[in-house]
This record gives C-alpha cells, sequence and structure tokens, in this order.
C-alpha cells in the first residue's frame, strides 16, 4: 500500500499518525510503501477500505 493511499485516507499524516498511535515523524520516515505489518494494522483499522499489500484508492472518511 502507497503511504500517500493512507494519508488520503485519514485526511493528512498528523490523523493517520494519531490512528496508528505513532508519531508524525515515523510517518514521515516510512517512504512510498507503507511498512508491511502498519499495512495490516490500517486493514483492521479501516474496516477493510485500506488493503493489506495492494494498492487501492478508497473513499477518504473526511
Amino acid at each position: 500500500m502507497k503511504r500517500q493511499t493512507a494519508i488520503d485516507y485519514f485526511g493528512s499524516i498528523p490523523k493517520l499518525a494519531q490512528a496508528l498511535k505513532i508519531t508524525y515523524e515515523a510517518v514521515r520516515q516510512w517512504g512510498d510503501e507503507v511498512p508491511e505489518l502498519r499495512q495490516y494494522q490500517l486493514e483492521k483499522l479501516t474496516d477493510g477500505a485500506l488493503k493489506a499489500g495492494q494498492e487501492s484508492r478508497p473513499q477518504s472518511v473526511a
């Protein structure tokens, strides 16, 4: 999953970081791809709107 896809879903880096209970700086260090374990965490947090291991463009919650 692309980092930008997750950011777009949550609306901003701070909101994404808050949802994952991590820092803004941690999200900034990811590069283009969300780390694999974070992808699974995001899939669970979004009830499958974001899928681990694939690139998709879900509708934003914002």
